[in-house]
């Protein structure tokens, strides 16, 4: 069993190669072998978690050399949920872009981009999942930066090439922040295995122990846009397109949070930045639930109603308690799902109406019943309404901190209520401004091209483009568009794409799935957050004793 480990970082790669291989030919082809290899990484993710659940972490040694040497793949309750939520989550979203054409633009390009990038990318998030020493936690986390960057800026447009160096120039300082974090820890320790440094640091100063501590949270922070480290994400995400977007908000973020998740449980024990993450928890809760009630643009909404709901997750890291813990990790796969989900419809909404511009939206619960609903449901899931699995992620965290006692405890329950109220109410909002009222005058019509070359804001008639995220340009009937996005264009339609409807469809059930499982998946976050706390099965799994 131990062997299959480190297939789902390795599947992916090797399919990057054949599909590099096949350049622009083969559209079928490479559409099902993308569908089918992140098909087999979901089944190999979920008998990785059932296994570590029976049999305890399963570790691997690449080349079978032993720690400090070798590469050490580890894969227990926490990483084999974490892989099978990313991994439902990531096929879901490829046959989602498929839908909407981005992957078939391909053919206009010198060799595919959007496919390689994108499986390079969930290798990535695999490979720190399963990481058992930093420096390749430090790798994955720069194979999704290098795929983060491509994804980013596909199509070329000059609002996505500034966001995405916006993106890059962040991640380039926090890796080497990172690279920084490392090489202290080799000198202090004399190893970056994770089982091994849990053994060794309790042995260094604690003075040093601190500043490690520190610095790979700081780290790990910029990673999971905690506040004050997120003002880079807002700007960034929603420039990309739909499918991107929504990927990146739902998954990239949590990679972070679980990083912090790992270290501060198996390296940190009982650690002294405790009240630091709960003031981070709870400036970010007030800081990005204000900051969406202020957004008229769905995306930013979402963006910013992103950065408000880690800082629940934070609250959960920083308590240190099994009842914390075992909340954050249930709100961690929560959040993954339902805010892919809620970009997902996002662009629905941008592919149908041509913009998420609310002050232009309207009248959709009518006209679009079945994309009302698929907004709905996730929704009042990211609010917290019972019995959603955001209500019992929600109610383990503030039980936690009820049970803590301690005034910041205090204080971070009643932020957490009060950014729950918060986020319903921009719901609300969202939900009152673009399906309950009716369309305002001058909304958008079929036939708008959504993502074209023309999109560079370097055009002397920019002013007279409509604004909002979709920035469309109206299409003459009969005309012909030619330049875009790779060499072609999205337009809107009233009559959405089947894969998208499925794959959005699909989210949504998934997300619901966690209520109906809701008893079995408290237990085993309860059981992971155990593990995590005792370390002991960990360290045993890799070092043997």
């Amino acid at each position: 069993m131990n062997a299959l480990v480190p297939l789902p970082v390795v599947l992916p790669l090797c399919v990057t190669g054949l599909k590099l291989a096949i350049g622009p030919r083969l559209h079928r082809f490479q559409r099902f072998i993308s569908i089918a290899v992140l098909g087999a990484v979901l089944v190999l993710s979920v008998v990785l978690m059932v296994a570590a659940d029976r049999h305890g972490p399963l570790s691997v040694h690449l080349g079978e050399f032993a720690p400090p040497v070798g590469i050490t793949l580890v894969a227990d309750r926490l990483a084999g949920l974490m892989l099978t939520v990313s991994s439902a989550v990531t096929l879901l979203v490829l046959v989602y872009s498929l839908g909407q054409g981005m992957a078939d633009r391909d053919d206009q390009a010198p060799v595919g981009v959007f496919h390689p990038a994108y499986l390079i990318l969930v290798a990535g998030v695999s490979c720190t999942f399963l990481a058992g020493d930093l420096v390749n936690l430090y790798v994955g986390f720069e194979i999704m930066l290098v795929a983060s960057f491509v994804l980013l800026t596909i199509g070329g447009t000059a609002t996505r090439i500034r966001a995405g160096s916006t993106y890059v120039i962040i991640s380039l300082f926090s890796s080497v922040l990172f690279l920084v974090a490392i090489a202290m820890t080799y000198a202090v320790a004399g190893t970056v295995n994770l089982a091994q440094l849990a053994q060794r640091l309790q042995e260094v100063p604690l003075g040093v122990r601190t500043l490690l501590e520190a610095m790979l949270l700081t780290v790990f922070a910029i990673k999971a846009a905690v506040f004050p480290l997120a003002a880079w994400l807002p700007d960034s995400y929603p420039t990309a397109p739909a499918p991107v977007t929504a990927v990146f908000a739902g998954l990239l973020t949590k990679v972070g949070v679980y990083s912090m998740l790992r270290t501060q449980t198996l390296l940190f024990p009982g650690h002294r930045l405790g009240d630091l993450l709960m003031l981070a928890a709870l400036a970010s809760m007030a800081v990005g639930i204000l900051g969406a009630v202020a957004q008229t643009d769905l995306k930013r909404v979402l963006s910013f109603t992103l950065i408000s709901h880690i800082g629940y997750m934070v609250f959960g890291i920083a308590l240190a308690g099994r009842g914390s813990i075992a909340g954050a990790i249930v709100y961690v796969a929560h959040h993954i799902t339902v805010q892919t989900t809620l970009f997902l419809v996002a662009g629905l909404i941008e592919r149908r109406d041509g913009t998420t511009e609310l002050t232009r939206l309207g009248g959709l619960a009518k006209t679009a019943p079945l994309l009302a609903v698929l907004f709905f449901v996730p929704a009042m899931n990211l609010a917290g309404i019972p019995p959603l699995s955001g209500f019992i992620g929600k109610l383990g965290l503030m039980r936690a901190g009820v049970a803590d006692g301690g005034g910041w405890a205090w204080a971070l329950v009643a932020g957490s209520a009060a950014t729950s109220l918060l986020t319903l109410y921009v719901m609300a909002k969202v939900w009152n401004l673009a399906f309950w009222r009716d369309a305002p005058p001058g909304a958008e019509e079929e036939g708008v091209v959504l993502e074209s070359a023309e999109d560079d804001d370097t055009g002397d008639d920019e002013e007279e483009r409509p604004t909002g995220s979709g920035s469309g340009l109206p299409v003459p009937a009969g005309a012909v568009v030619s330049a875009g996005f790779l060499g072609q264009s999205i337009t809107t339609t009233k009559h959405l794409p089947w894969p998208m409807l499925v794959a959005t469809g699909a989210a949504v059930a998934l997300g619901l799935s966690y209520t109906v499982l809701g008893g079995p998946l408290t237990t085993f976050t309860q059981a992971a957050a155990t593990e995590l706390l005792a370390r002991t099965p960990y360290i045993e799994a890799v070092l043997g004793r």
